[in-house]
């Protein structure tokens, strides 16, 4: 397929006006993104109208730009009646109301239909997430280069980057209950920090892991290590425990949490300490200087979930770095040595004594996640492509425009470096990881080239079922704290967040930068995973036939963030085979 797009076509709506305007205009764009994707309503260059015959309403714009991956650009939106009169422009909260409506008559696209009360919640977190991205573009960090960070930190600076949130979803920056003043100092977009709160636990109703002989704690257990990082001494032989402030404060409102205060086995200590720096994910704080990171639990809705942290997820990162130790990945580290899985070698839960077996209290955990070395280079890739509205191009066209370099060739070299070796851990062990935007981190030399990448997130690691056997074997245990799924399920998983929303995000984000067409960066990476074929087929049996599948394929799954979020999906909480809607789209690697 080949588009033929004029970006120029008039004032683009993210570059002027103020941030309120921009801030609205985003949400119409991924608004219109999410329902041309998930109803498989064609965009070609030219006028494009969403009927909406549920309200007698039609959204009309003009799209600025048709991407074969998704990163659609489009004009003002605007309203029309049936009989063909303007209504005047759209607005997103009245867009989504409208859209979510028609999906409703519709009946949505699993068993059941849309529950009840679905419309006017989607409505609600639109609004809110509206007006937080007004601010974030009115904020400290929407113009400023990243050398201009108030830490003089280029890795920090990309985690606090992503100002309009993810591209496909209605309501990307929505989070209940902080206010303006809270999100001052809680949110990456505004650059803000913040001191943790912290508790005081018996050491009868807490529970922790650590593996020993990491370097980033240096001998001590997690509980020595937040001793040290707390950088107060009136623990009186408690344990003490890290909390986010909202976290804190919400948990104890809590009545199991309660409890245990009224019991003296948990004190809290209040925010104390150094100030640490949200990251990207909102929960994961970073401090420069210090060894680990720290990945808190947060009761806040952040796109589809509540991001409190389950036992499951505490026991993953430890399992995965057992395993690195026992040298179970060495033939995919071998084979791709700039590519590294950043190990999180510690958590810490408060347990409730009065529940069987000391089950965990929802809320006050905590993992401990290592500082990889060479940080500087690091760049999380959601911060690199992510649009800069009100200022020009992304990070990522930015660095690829100032460095001299050809786009075409960075995007073969991003492939080799980040993409290959994820694919390469698959074949040889049937591990899958959760790899989108947020998860993957790009090396990157001084004169900009991709040097390697890495992965993060103990919450995104699958494992294919037919592999189940030989890791047990490896680990000398009788269960995983892997997500372990069907080899189908795992492949569809990796299809969306490796293929879908990583490697095209980064042709995307080059292409609607003007730095290149998208079928010559399309070429660039089809042609390194034709490359790679023979060293995924060596490497595990059909090692090949995840990237075969990617290069032959006429359609491969896709998430529906909307429609995910209509039918009421906790993704968190959900069955592993039902954790989000999925639908299948076109490839974008053939029939161009």
């Amino acid at each position: 397929m080949t588009v033929t797009n004029d970006r120029a076509a008039g004032a683009d709506p993210l570059r002027v006006g103020s941030a309120r305007a921009a801030a609205e205009h985003a949400h119409l764009e991924a608004l219109l993104r999410c329902w041309t994707r998930e109803t498989g309503l064609p965009v070609q260059p030219g006028p494009l109208q969403v009927a909406l015959p549920a309200t007698g309403l039609t959204l009309v714009t003009d799209v600025r730009y048709a991407s074969i991956t998704g990163w659609h650009r489009f004009g003002p939106v605007r309203l029309q009646r049936t009989d063909g009169a303007d209504a005047g422009p759209a607005d997103p909260v009245l867009a989504v109301a409208l859209v979510a409506t028609e999906a409703i008559a519709r009946g949505g696209v699993l068993p059941g239909g849309i529950p009840p009360g679905e419309l006017a919640d989607l409505v609600e977190r639109t609004a809110d997430s509206v007006r937080r991205v007004a601010a974030f573009l009115a904020g400290p960090g929407a113009g400023a280069h990243p050398s201009d960070h108030p830490c003089g930190d280029a890795f920090l600076d990309a985690e606090q980057a992503l100002l309009l949130g993810h591209l496909h979803h209605p309501a990307p920056k929505n989070r209940d209950g902080i206010t303006p003043a809270e999100a001052a100092a809680w949110s990456p977009e505004l650059r803000g920090s913040f001191r943790l709160h912290w508790f005081a636990a018996d050491p009868a109703v807490v529970s922790h892991d650590t593996v020993t002989g990491c370097p980033a704690l240096a001998g001590r257990d997690t509980a020595a290590l937040f001793a040290d990082l707390a950088e107060f001494a009136d623990a009186h032989g408690r344990i003490l425990v890290p909390a986010h402030p909202w976290q804190a404060r919400e948990a104890l409102r809590r009545p199991r949490v309660a409890a245990l205060v009224e019991a003296g086995l948990l004190e809290p200590l209040g925010e104390r300490g150094a100030p640490w720096h949200p990251t990207s994910s909102v929960r994961t704080v970073y401090r420069p200087g210090t060894e680990v990171m720290l990945k808190l639990s947060l009761g806040l809705r952040i796109t589809n979930s509540r991001r409190e942290l389950t036992r499951n997820e505490l026991r993953r990162g430890v399992e995965i770095h057992r395993l690195l130790d026992l040298g179970y990945l060495a033939s995919c580290t071998a084979a791709h040595p700039s590519f590294s899985i950043v190990r999180d070698p510690g958590w810490l839960a408060v347990d409730d004594p009065q529940r069987p077996g000391g089950a965990k209290l929802n809320g006050l955990d905590v993992v401990v996640r290592e500082v990889p070395e060479q940080i500087s280079e690091l760049r999380a890739l959601v911060g690199l492509v992510a649009p800069r509205p009100r200022r020009g191009l992304s990070r990522l066209g930015e660095l690829v425009t100032t460095s001299g370099l050809d786009p075409t060739a960075w995007v073969a070299s991003y492939t080799d470096l980040v993409l290959v070796p994820m694919l390469h851990l698959y074949a040889t062990t049937g591990i899958g990881l959760e790899a989108h935007q947020q998860n993957t981190l790009v090396r990157i030399a001084q004169d900009g080239q991709v040097v390697g990448g890495a992965f993060r997130d103990n919450e995104g690691y699958y494992l294919a079922a037919s592999r189940l056997p030989e890791l047990l074997r490896a680990r000398g245990t009788t269960n995983s704290a892997l997500m372990v799924v069907e080899d189908r399920i795992v492949e569809d998983r990796m299809s969306y967040y490796l293929l879908r929303n990583q490697a095209m995000g980064v042709v995307g984000c080059l292409a609607v930068d003007g730095l290149a067409e998208e079928p010559e960066l399309l070429d660039a990476l089809t042609g390194r995973l034709r490359a790679a074929l023979p060293g995924l087929a060596a490497a595990g049996p059909d090692g090949d036939r995840l990237a075969r599948r990617w290069l032959t394929a006429a359609t491969l799954p896709c998430k529906g963030n909307l429609f995910t979020r209509l039918h009421g999906i906790d993704e968190v909480q959900a069955p592993l085979d039902a954790q989000s809607v999925y639908l299948d789209t076109p490839n974008p690697l053939i029939n161009r």
